[in-house]
């Protein structure tokens, strides 16, 4: 596989537009190509190395893959189409009920403009929907557990923040210990999404705005939060910014059924990130990686983790991968 160094364009230079960053730096087959930010010029002080452009003024940008940084609620349903027809893309869409809608809309647009576009990347959906995939494969008729946390999840903190009335919000996702253990028995209960989960929402209030509304109207989204047992706190801005300080994240995913006549089967996949924003950062220029492996086969079209090669994400020659890995 080709040694070229990647040319990377970052768009959207939050929380993880900075982990991608970090991660290009840590991957000596990635060049920063550029960042592309609605206040470019607070970007130029914070990352003075890069060119920085305005979205509506990136035709000299020279990059093989943008990385779409966005938050899910809505930027990206906006930012994906749009990029992808003039960039290849990858982003980390993570609204599961939305992801076929948004793949069809992907792949439309991309074989189009013979571009690729890797979608939805990053641990859940991602790495966590590769092994629910796998362990599904392995164990055929088992039952399928996924548990997130515990630890600070960025799409749902971004979308609370999205709330009108919301100057600031940290969500914390926490597994209940007792459910988690039922599962290791192998005796696969059937579990609702409130016996899985808890959040807690921690929420800086705009002037003026009302507590009450706010707090109805976060623990009614629909697919972020309506379906859990949620608490909402309010706090000041200068304690939830702290709280932002460390941004830690992990999960599990248990696969659980029989083979044979009857014996037990157990499959457990687990992450723990201290840096969420890093975690995903990491994985996203992994699929850089792979997309622009997809490019040079002139498979053009939309893509989630579930259609990539392994060997495409890695750095690695097939020699090293036989070699080392195998």
């Amino acid at each position: 596989m080709s040694q070229k160094i990647i040319k990377v364009a970052i768009v959207g230079y939050g929380n993880v537009g900075r982990g991608v960053y970090q991660a290009i730096k840590r991957n000596p087959d990635m060049e920063l190509a550029g960042i592309i930010s609605r206040r470019p010029g607070d970007i130029s002080l914070e990352v003075p190395e890069s060119n920085v452009y305005s979205p509506d003024n990136f035709e000299k940008l020279e990059a093989d893959v943008a990385i779409l940084c966005g938050g899910s609620a809505k930027d990206l349903p906006v930012q994906g189409p749009s990029f992808l027809r003039s960039l290849n893309t990858v982003d980390s869409f993570d609204t599961h009920a939305n992801i076929p809608e948004y793949f069809a809309r992907m792949n439309a647009i991309a074989r189009e403009n013979k571009h690729v576009a890797i979608i939805s990347a990053g641990w859940d959906p991602g790495t966590f929907s590769l092994e629910r995939v796998l362990g599904d494969a392995f164990i055929p008729g088992s039952s399928r557990f996924t548990f997130w946390g515990p630890g600070v999840s960025q799409g749902h903190s971004d979308a609370i923040r999205k709330v009108e009335g919301v100057a600031d919000a940290v969500q914390y996702t926490l597994p209940i210990q007792e459910t988690l253990d039922i599962v290791r028995t192998g005796s696969n209960p059937q579990l609702t999404t409130r016996e899985k989960h808890r959040r807690d929402c921690y929420v800086a209030l705009k002037s003026g705005a009302d507590p009450e509304t706010v707090k109805q109207a976060i623990v009614t989204m629909p697919n972020y939060f309506s379906d859990y047992n949620t608490m909402v706190a309010f706090e000041s801005p200068e304690e939830v910014s702290g709280r932002k300080k460390q941004m830690p994240h992990g999960g599990f995913v248990m696969t659980s059924g029989v083979t044979g006549d009857g014996n037990k089967a157990l499959i457990e996949y687990r992450n723990q990130w201290k840096s969420n924003p890093e975690a995903t950062g990491s994985i996203l220029i992994a699929c850089a990686r792979a997309n622009y492996r997809l490019q040079q086969d002139n498979k053009f079209g939309a893509f989630t983790m579930l259609d990539i090669p392994p060997a495409y994400l890695s750095p690695h020659s097939q020699e090293e991968l036989l070699k080392e890995f195998m």
